[in-house]
């Protein structure tokens, strides 16, 4: 019982981290159409920027924390102005080709950055050492993961209140739903185009840390866990919030309980499914659910017309 619950626990919190990704793929998505390939990118920006700041400055690290959100939401804001404001009107395809090539120039710029040796993350528990943990009743409780789990909550409750009572907030919604509709009510899209970069970049930035920081370190190789939101998108609908939520804890139950049951699968199967494929789930869960809702679990039905 132990260990379901602690893969549980550790689900839910990886859940909600990977919501915080899921989300802002899902306003870019709904305010511009376009599927952005640069917020797993963007997630290991945020990453870098806290890791530079905590520990190559010797910043305290919540101002570090600090500083690196709002840079990663403000860089945000300035790709959407400089790469893809130009590209308003130009085909989606062409649009989500060039947030390809945007993810492929931050890739490139932080893996030169890094290089072969780890980035240390800095520690928001220095006086617990290693993050640090507590025992209760039998569980392994990391207060990164407790403060993964609650900031996520936080933060989705604020934007929950954005969007249905601040005047930017109604303007976002406005924007998704017909952005013609919208100019033609005096809402200035393009100020929305730039706000929702910017949330992008925030959220992305609060995730990329506490992805990373569960390890404490940031590699090269960190793109490859902030990737794994975009099933979480998918499995939910490209343009539900509610199911990128949703799909972001499918996601993360799924890697928790692999991960603590995988030798028990790997019995009732009779064959290994190797070290590694509790890194895969998640997209076969994608793929399985897609045969079935091919828009997600939450996603609207397209209906054009001929």
């Amino acid at each position: 019982m132990n260990i379901f619950l602690q893969a549980t626990f550790e689900g839910l919190s990886l859940g909600a981290v990977y919501s915080l990704v899921a989300i802002g793929f899902v306003l870019i998505f709904r305010a511009t159409d376009v599927l952005s390939f640069a917020q797993p990118a963007m997630v290991v920006v945020g990453a870098g920027f806290i890791s530079y700041f905590a520990t190559q400055l010797g910043i305290p690290f919540i101002f570090a924390f600090i500083i690196g959100i709002i840079l990663t939401g403000l860089l945000g804001f300035i790709l959407e102005r400089t790469f893809l404001r130009p590209m308003v009107g130009e085909p989606v395809f062409s649009v989500a080709v060039l947030t390809i090539g945007i993810d492929i120039l931050l890739r490139v710029v932080l893996d030169n950055w890094i290089g072969i040796n780890p980035k240390y993350m800095g520690d928001p528990f220095p006086s617990y050492g290693n993050f640090g943990s507590l025992n209760i009743g039998g569980l392994t409780v990391k207060y990164l993961e407790v403060t993964a789990l609650i900031t996520s909550l936080v933060l989705i409750s604020i934007l929950s209140v954005f969007f249905k009572r601040s005047k930017y907030g109604v303007a976002m919604r406005a924007t998704s739903l017909d952005q013609e509709a919208a100019l033609a009510q005096g809402i200035n899209v393009g100020r929305v185009f730039g706000l929702v970069w910017f949330i992008a970049g925030l959220l992305a930035a609060f995730a990329g840390f506490f992805i990373t920081g569960g390890f404490n370190t940031l590699t090269n190789t960190s793109f490859i866990s902030a990737l794994r939101a975009l099933p979480a998108v998918v499995i939910g609908g490209l343009d539900s919030i509610t199911g990128a939520i949703i799909g972001s804890l499918i996601i993360g139950l799924t890697q928790g309980y692999v991960a603590y049951y995988q030798i028990n699968i790997e019995n009732i199967v009779g064959f290994s499914l190797g070290s590694g494929f509790s890194l895969i789930a998640p997209y076969l869960i994608m793929f399985f659910i897609l045969l079935i809702r091919p828009d997600g679990l939450f996603g609207r039905e397209e209906v054009e017309r001929v």
